[in-house]
């Protein structure tokens, strides 16, 4: 019998692709919005393990609750932990105090959507090929019936089937998994497609990367109908760092950002990051894969300057029409 997998397994990762890929042996499931877990549950233990390891358990009682509820001894499963409401609002679960993160878990009830079924009470599951991980994952949800906190996540071996997911409220894209494959911890054995917007913004701002005067990335705004500039996003800046400095150099400083701003402490490292303000009479095209709440969740791709396209054209009414 094989050993489960230990606590320190990783997830196994995606690569980002310009389309899906085609033909036979591949398996296509919805990209969630949500955070990525490895559930295990030995016993009465039960941990949730986000993508870099950090225990979410106290963050989502509800889940840990649910899965404790199960009946057997041994699983672990790999899936994504979302709520119905939107990131938003699962975003507000990191938060320190117990009795807030109570009264969230009964407001706004989280949910674990499975895709994966990595051990079960006979043991690891992770070095069978997909199909029958999934077949097995199936009889696995059979056999517990309907949990309105644990359900699995969809799949098709249809490419057509797949792309009808394709900018549907609470998706991020779609993955595909080779069908012939085992689970690879930690690898980019995956592949994810995701949607792209472009648009143009203002940059009004930078952040050096820490302990340097190296641009790491551009702060992105765009204007509402009061004519303030806000904050939406970022991109990060991955060559040509030093000729980029050059050209924002001399418009460091002045009024910048006049509505929603940068900086802050990070829900994510605890750490405050400084933005440097810059004159805002640069302009960016950019294209990001997802905008929720007038703003740019992950960070934007630079295109190209936009020397023809005057700041005070760059408004909020781009997002704001392309939203899904």
């Amino acid at each position: 019998m094989a050993k489960a997998p230990a606590l320190t397994t990783k997830p196994m990762e995606a690569e980002p692709v310009d389309e899906l890929p085609k033909g036979n042996g591949w398996l296509y499931e919805p990209k969630y919005d949500g955070f990525r877990c490895i559930a295990f549950r030995r016993g009465d233990t039960v941990n949730l393990q986000s993508k870099n390891q950090k225990p979410l358990e106290r963050y989502f009682p509800e889940i840990a609750g649910a899965i404790e509820a199960l009946p057997m001894d041994q699983v672990v499963l790999d899936g994504e932990i979302v709520i119905p409401e939107g990131f938003e609002t699962l975003q507000l679960r990191l938060h320190p105090a117990a009795s807030r993160i109570k009264m969230l878990s009964e407001q706004h009830p989280a949910q674990f959507i499975v895709f994966d079924l990595l051990a079960h009470e006979s043991g690891s599951t992770m070095a069978q090929p997909l199909s029958e991980r999934r077949a097995a994952l199936v009889e696995f949800f059979r056999t517990i019936g309907k949990n309105k906190t644990v359900r699995i996540g969809d799949a098709t071996t249809s490419r057509a089937t797949a792309e009808k997911w394709l900018g549907k409220s609470g998706l991020d894209g779609i993955v595909a998994k080779r069908l012939d494959e085992p689970y690879q911890p930690g690898e980019r054995a995956m592949r994810k497609f995701k949607l792209w917007k472009t648009l143009d913004c203002v940059v009004a701002g930078l952040y050096y990367k820490e302990g340097t005067e190296r641009v790491d990335s551009l702060l992105l705004g765009l204007y509402d109908d009061d004519g303030k500039l806000n904050y939406v996003g970022r991109s990060r800046v991955y060559k040509d760092a030093e000729e980029i400095g050059h050209i924002l150099k001399p418009i460091i400083g002045g009024e910048s950002f006049t509505g929603r701003a940068p900086g802050g402490v990070s829900r994510w490292s605890g750490k405050e990051r400084k933005p440097i303000p810059l004159k805002p009479i640069l302009v960016a095209e950019v294209s990001a894969d997802h905008i929720t709440g007038d703003h740019m969740r992950h960070g934007a791709r630079l295109l190209r300057w936009r020397s023809d396209k005057r700041p005070e054209d760059c408004t909020m009414d781009q997002i704001r029409d392309r939203r899904r």
